[in-house]
C-alpha cells in the first residue's frame, strides 16, 4: 500500500484537482483601493512565468513577526504593463519591475493593486514588459506569523523544566506560499528557489536545499545561505527557523524538539531503508543532495512532502520504544513510507474508500475545484485511499513487472513537470488502458458485482452500489472492470474484463463455491445470489482456511455492507460471521468484531436497553476466548499485538471483569510509582482509560498530560480524559482544547471526535461545535482536515429524524459559509444511514440476539 501511496504523491496533481477559469461576475473584480483590478478569473494568467526566486526572510521569534524580500527572474510570453500574482495577508511596503540588467524601468514608486477575494496582487509597469525579454519583479513584505497552521506560522513548544520556546516553520499545500511570500501559487509554474534567511545565533535555518554557507551580518543575526533548488511548484517550498537537535545517516537527518531528540532514532531507520527500495523500484536516483524530516510541535496534516525538508506531526515522526506501541510504530511507518510487508492494513485503506464512495456525496477521483477551500477539500480519501486501491487493481491487472516499467517510463518522462490523467495511462503502454481508467477516474462511485450460479453458468452484473438510493438512475454507471475469482476446483486465479452491464462466464467444470475479487484486488462489492452466500457461509464454518484471510476479510466487509444497503439481510451477515470463534487471523477477526461494535455504539446512543445488553452479552462470550487468551505484554508479531490492543480495549469498554481487574491493577501500580513502571505499551491506552473512570484517576491523568514529552503518550492519556462518563469533566476538556494551551490547538478536532463518540459527550461536543463554530473556523480553514473531522467527527454520531434535522437546520444558517463543502453532504448523508439501519435491522438484531442468548 505504502508504495501505491508514493507513487500517489507523484500523481498528485493530477488526480486530485483540476481548477476552473471561470470569470468573477461583472463589477466585483474591484481592488481594495476601488480601481478596477486588470484580471478577473481565479487563476493566475499565463503570459507572465517566473523562473527564478531570490528570497530572502527573516522571522523574528520575540516579535512574531517576519519580513523579507524577493527578486522574481520572469518570463514574459505577451507584451502587457500588468504582472498579476499571488499573496494573501501580506504587507507589501516596496514593489517595482527590473530590466535585465537589475535597473529600475521607472523612477516613480509602482503602486500595488490588492483584490482579496482572489487571493491576489497586481503591479502596473509604466513601460510596456516585451515579450521574449527578461525582467525582474522586485517585493519587499511583511507580516505577523500565522496563528494557524498554514503559510509562514509559529509553532510552540515546552522544555521540561517548564519553559515556552518559539520557532517558525512553513506549510503551503495546497495554495498557502501566498501567506509567505508574493509568489506565483499554482503547480504549473514550476521555478528554481535561492533561498536566504536570517536568524539569531541560539537558532539554525532549515530550507529545501543544504546549507551554502553562513555569513555574520551584525546585531546578532547570522544569514544562512542555501543551495539553488530544482525546478519545483511554490507549495512543495518550505523554510524553518528553530533551535532543534539531528540524527544523521548518509544523506538523510531527522530533527525534533531537543529534548525528544532519543525519539528519532527509528525514523532515520525507516527512512533510509524507504531511500533505498524506492530507488531501485523506480530506476531513478533520489534528485536531492539531502533529506530531512522535522518533527514539528504543531501541524495538522500527517506530514508534508516538501522537496529535501519534509515536515510532521510528532507523532507521526517520533517514536519512543519505552511508550509507542506496535499500532503507533505501524503508523510512523506508514507516513514515512517505508515499504514493508503490512498488506493487512491496505484492506482497511480500501475499506475506508469503499465507505465514503458507496455514499451520493461522493465525487470523482478526477474532479473540479474552483477555489482554495474546495481544492483543501480534495485531499481527502477519494484522492489517497480510492487512488491507491485502484492502482492496485491495475497493479494486479497489468502485473507487478508491466506497472513498475510503465510508472518509471511515465516518472522519467514528466519529471519537473506537469501531467495529465492520460499520460499515466499511455505510459503504461495498454492501448486500452485509458478508455478502462477513465471509467475510474471520471465518474464517482464504486461497481456492485452481482452473481447468480446456475450450474457451470456464471450469470454476472453491475451497477453502482448506493447505501442510500436516490432518484438518480444508476444505469448511467458503466466500469470496465477487471474480475478476478477462484472456485472450489482452482488454486490459482482467473481473470476476465467486464465491459457491460451483464455477462456470461463458463466455468470449465461444476464447482461447490465461487469466491470473486480474489484477495480484493478489486475496487468493487460482490452480491452472491441466495445459493451463492449459503455456499460460502458453510466454507467458512467447515474450512475457513480454504479461502486466504483477505477474501475471508473482505467477504464480512462486502456481506455487512449489503446489510447497510438493504441488499442482504442481517440474520445472513451474522451467521457468516458465526465461524469467528475459529479465526486466528486478526484482520478477519476485527473486521467482524469492528461491525458488532459498531452497531452496539450506535444502538446504545439511541438508549435501546435490551438490545445494548444481549449485544454486549454475546459479543462477550462468543469472543470470550479470543480475549482471555490476550497476554498483558508485548509480545508477538505486529499482526498479534494489533489484536491484543483492539480486544483488550474492547473487553474493558465492555466491563468484562476480568479486563477491568487487570487495568486496575496495572494503573495503580503505574500510579503508585508516580509513572516511573512502564506500562506495556499496547495495553497502555486500556489501562488509562479504566484508570480515568474515577476523579482522582481523572486528575491525575490530566496532570501527566501537561507534563509528558511525548506526543505519542499524551494521545494516549486524552484518548482516556476523553472517556469519562462525567459530562463536566468532557467540557472541561473541550475548554482546554480551545485554549490551545495546555491542550495544543492541533488536537482540538481529535479531542472534539473524541468526546462526540463518547455516549455521556456526543450532544455536548455537537453543541460545543455550533456554539464555537466561528472561532472553529478562524483556527481551521474550511474544507480543511481540521474543519473535516469536526464536522464528521460530530454529525456521524447521529441516528435519528430530529437530530437529522437539527443537524441540517445549523448549517443552513451558515450556508453562506459551507454551501460549496462536500463535507456537509458526506455527514448528513451517514446520518440518514444510520436512521435507515436502525428501521431496518433492530427487530432482526432483537430477535437474533434472544435467539442466541437463549
Amino acid at each position: 500500500m505504502h508504495l501505491l501511496l508514493v507513487i500517489l504523491f507523484f500523481l498528485e496533481a493530477q488526480f486530485c484537482v483540476q481548477s476552473s477559469d471561470s470569470n468573477s461576475p461583472a463589477g466585483e473584480n474591484l481592488a481594495t483601493n476601488g480601481l478596477p483590478f486588470p484580471w478577473s478569473k481565479v487563476r493566475l494568467p499565463s503570459y507572465i512565468v517566473p523562473v527564478h526566486y531570490h528570497l530572502l526572510i527573516h522571522p523574528n521569534l520575540t516579535t512574531l513577526r517576519f519580513n523579507g524580500s524577493v527578486k522574481i527572474e520572469i518570463d514574459v510570453k505577451n507584451n502587457t504593463n500588468w504582472v498579476v500574482l499571488h499573496s494573501k495577508n501580506l504587507k507589501i511596503f516596496t514593489a517595482t519591475v527590473l530590466d535585465e540588467h537589475e535597473a529600475h524601468l521607472s523612477d516613480k514608486v509602482l503602486s500595488v493593486l490588492e483584490y482579496p477575494s482572489h487571493e491576489q496582487i497586481a503591479i502596473f509597469s509604466p513601460k510596456i514588459l516585451t515579450s521574449g525579454e527578461k525582467y525582474f519583479l522586485y517585493l519587499e513584505f511583511g507580516a505577523p506569523l500565522s496563528d494557524g497552521f498554514y503559510g509562514f506560522y509559529k509553532s510552540t513548544y515546552k522544555t521540561k523544566a517548564g519553559e515556552t520556546r518559539v520557532l517558525a516553520s512553513t506549510h503551503f499545500e495546497p495554495t498557502s506560499a501566498r501567506m509567505a511570500l508574493p509568489c506565483f501559487d499554482e503547480p504549473i509554474f514550476k521555478a528554481n528557489y535561492t533561498v536566504r534567511i536570517r536568524r539569531g545565533p541560539s537558532h539554525i535555518a532549515l530550507s529545501n536545499m543544504p546549507l551554502e554557507q553562513t555569513v555574520e551580518i551584525g546585531n546578532g543575526l547570522f544569514e544562512d545561505q542555501f543551495e539553488v533548488s530544482v525546478r519545483m511548484s511554490s507549495y512543495l517550498l518550505a523554510f524553518i527557523v528553530c533551535d532543534f537537535r539531528s540524527v544523521s545517516g548518509m544523506t538523510i537527518t531527522i530533527y525534533a524538539v531537543p529534548e525528544k531528540w532519543h525519539q528519532t532514532h527509528y525514523a532515520l531507520e525507516a527512512a533510509l531503508r524507504l531511500l533505498e527500495f524506492y530507488e531501485q523500484y523506480f530506476n531513478i536516483l533520489y534528485p536531492l543532495p539531502k533529506l530531512d524530516l522535522i518533527a514539528i510541535p504543531d501541524f495538522q496534516a500527517g506530514a508534508m512532502e516538501n522537496w529535501g525538508l519534509t515536515t510532521y506531526r510528532e507523532t507521526s515522526l517520533l517514536y519512543d520504544p519505552d511508550i509507542s506501541s506496535a499500532s503507533d510504530k505501524l503508523w510512523v511507518t506508514m507516513v514515512i513510507g517505508h515499504e514493508l510487508a503490512h498488506q493487512d492494513h491496505f484492506l482497511d485503506t480500501c475499506f475506508g474508500a469503499i465507505g465514503r464512495d458507496s455514499l451520493n456525496s461522493s465525487r470523482p477521483i478526477s474532479s473540479l475545484a474552483e477555489n482554495p477551500a474546495q481544492i483543501e477539500e480534495m485531499f481527502d480519501t477519494v484522492s489517497y485511499d480510492k487512488g491507491a486501491c485502484i492502482l492496485h487493481m491495475l497493479r494486479n491487472f497489468l502485473t507487478n513487472e508491466g506497472f513498475q516499467s510503465g510508472i518509471i517510463r511515465y516518472l522519467h518522462r514528466f519529471k519537473y513537470s506537469n501531467a495529465r490523467n492520460e499520460d499515466l495511462w499511455d505510459s503504461l503502454i495498454k492501448v486500452y488502458l485509458k478508455k478502462m481508467m477513465y471509467t475510474w477516474t471520471l465518474q464517482k462511485g464504486i461497481p456492485l458485482i452481482t452473481v447468480k450460479r446456475q450450474g457451470r453458468k456464471l450469470y454476472i452484473g453491475q451497477e453502482r452500489f448506493l447505501k442510500i438510493v436516490l432518484p438518480d438512475d444508476p444505469s448511467c454507471y458503466l466500469w470496465h472492470i477487471p474480475l478476478t475469482y477462484k472456485t472450489s476446483h482452482s488454486d490459482y486465479e482467473m481473470k476476465h474484463i467486464l465491459t457491460t452491464k451483464s455477462d456470461v462466464l463458463t466455468l470449465d467444470e461444476e464447482v461447490d463455491w465461487v469466491k470473486l475479487n480474489s484477495d480484493m484486488n478489486g475496487y468493487y462489492i460482490v452480491h452472491y445470489d441466495e445459493e451463492g452466500w449459503n455456499a460460502l457461509t458453510e466454507l467458512l464454518r467447515i474450512n475457513h482456511t480454504a479461502l486466504s484471510f483477505k477474501d475471508r476479510a473482505s467477504l464480512i466487509h462486502n456481506a455487512f455492507q449489503l446489510v447497510t444497503a438493504g441488499r442482504l439481510s442481517l440474520n445472513r451477515a451474522l451467521d457468516l460471521i458465526g465461524y469467528l470463534k475459529s479465526e486466528t487471523h486478526n484482520v478477519p477477526l476485527l473486521q467482524g468484531l469492528g461491525y458488532l461494535q459498531s452497531f452496539y455504539k450506535m444502538i446504545e446512543k439511541r438508549n435501546i436497553a435490551d438490545i445494548t445488553h444481549n449485544l454486549k452479552t454475546y459479543i462477550l462470550q462468543y469472543f470470550r476466548d479470543v480475549i482471555d487468551k490476550q497476554s498483558w505484554s508485548d509480545d508477538g508479531m505486529v499482526s498479534d499485538r494489533r489484536l491484543r490492543e483492539e480486544v483488550l480495549s474492547l473487553a474493558c469498554d465492555f466491563d468484562y471483569p476480568p479486563c477491568l481487574e487487570k487495568a486496575k491493577h496495572l494503573y495503580n501500580s503505574w500510579v503508585e510509582s508516580n509513572g516511573a513502571i512502564s506500562l506495556p505499551t499496547d495495553v497502555s491506552e486500556t489501562v488509562y482509560m479504566v484508570g480515568a473512570q474515577d476523579d482522582s484517576g481523572w486528575a491525575y491523568l490530566l496532570e501527566k498530560y501537561g507534563v509528558s514529552m511525548c506526543e505519542t503518550e499524551k494521545s494516549k492519556f486524552l484518548s482516556a480524559l476523553a472517556s469519562s462518563k462525567d459530562s463536566e469533566k468532557l467540557s472541561r476538556l473541550l475548554q482546554l482544547g480551545m485554549d490551545g494551551t495546555l491542550i495544543k490547538t492541533q488536537n482540538l478536532p481529535s479531542l472534539i471526535y473524541l468526546v462526540a463518540k463518547n455516549p455521556v459527550g456526543h450532544f455536548l461536543a455537537w453543541d460545543f461545535v455550533k456554539k464555537h463554530w466561528d472561532e472553529l473556523v478562524e483556527k481551521f480553514p474550511l474544507g480543511s482536515f481540521g474543519i473535516r473531522n469536526i464536522i464528521v467527527g460530530t454529525v456521524t454520531q447521529f441516528s435519528s429524524t430530529e437530530e437529522l434535522r437539527e443537524v441540517e437546520n445549523f448549517f443552513k444558517s451558515i450556508t453562506e459559509q459551507v454551501s460549496e463543502l462536500r463535507v456537509i453532504q458526506v455527514a448528513t448523508e451517514n446520518v440518514e444511514k444510520n436512521i435507515m439501519w436502525l428501521s431496518r435491522n433492530l427487530e432482526t438484531m432483537r430477535t437474533w440476539l434472544q435467539q442466541r442468548l437463549n
